[in-house]
């Protein structure tokens, strides 16, 4: 496709929602109806369990960059934050109208506001949490949003920025977006260097207390489990039964692999 032919982001799902054998990836993207259903489903997931654990403790206001459909102001809401959706896509279905429709029919007082990250209209110190769920590789100016993210959050306030995809060299960026079930409709995807993300992190003033690789967190894991990673790697082995692998030996792979995309997890601290 040219550029004058690509598709905007509720075209490329749309067409993604109406192919049949792409019905799991559907699901496992909560792209499905009924979107109070979908945000439920997000909800109960290992992904949000293990955000849980990284949050607990803390409450207050949170910052949702980059909402899409409003799964994550959801559970965010749903946990007690005082939410704020940030989603320059105004679309009923994939931004913010699909986020002002779950926050009514869940009854939770989200607030919806139609911007970019790059340039937030917050004050400084407004925020005691930045949620980022797979927003930083999309980024116009990574150096930028994450400076912002820094400026209006608190001290002590934290930075999560979950599942985003990490490349080794301008090769890699190549293969993953042409693997990409939709870029070629669309073109938004993008993805950078693990070092380009803690660049842009530290610069903003954020300490770093967790990298989490690819295989290191249910976070960046889902859907898959660690149970499930073990099967296939037994399956490969030919081991006898999955629990023979340590949980350990899980991180220290996801420290080496090098796969196009991979997923990281970042999360950061004010001081």
């Amino acid at each position: 496709m040219t550029n004058n032919d690509m598709m905007t982001w509720e075209e490329a799902v749309s067409w993604l929602k109406s192919q049949p054998d792409k019905a799991r990836l559907v699901e496992a993207c909560f792209y499905d109806d009924p979107i109070l259903q979908s945000a439920e489903r997000f909800y109960s997931t290992t992904e949000w369990h293990e955000t849980q654990r990284i949050l607990s403790g803390r409450r207050g206001r949170a910052l949702d960059i980059g909402a899409g459909r409003g799964i994550s102001s959801f559970a965010l809401a749903k946990d007690g934050w005082q939410v704020t959706a940030l989603e320059p896509d105004p679309s009923p279905e994939v931004g913010a109208g699909a986020v002002f429709r779950l926050a009514r029919e869940a009854n939770l007082p989200i607030d919806v506001v139609t911007d970019w990250g790059e340039k937030l209209p917050f004050d400084d110190a407004s925020f005691d949490l930045v949620y980022c769920r797979a927003v930083l590789h999309h980024a116009r100016d990574l150096n930028r949003l994450c400076a912002e993210a820094g400026r209006v959050l608190r001290s002590g306030g934290l930075m999560l920025a979950a599942r985003e995809h990490v490349i080794s060299n301008d090769k890699d960026l190549d293969v993953f977006l042409r693997g990409h079930p939709l870029h070629h409709l669309y073109g938004g995807e993008k993805a950078y260097r693990k070092s380009e993300y803690i660049f842009a992190l530290t610069q903003a003033g954020l300490t770093l207390s967790h990298v989490l690789n690819p295989f290191q967190s249910d976070i960046n894991l889902f859907p898959d489990t660690p149970l499930d990673l073990k099967r296939r790697w037994s399956k490969k082995l030919r081991l006898p039964w999955p629990a023979i692998i340590p949980d350990f030996a899980l991180p220290l792979a996801g420290a080496v692999t090098r796969g196009p995309g991979r997923l990281y997890s970042f999360v950061a601290r004010k001081a």
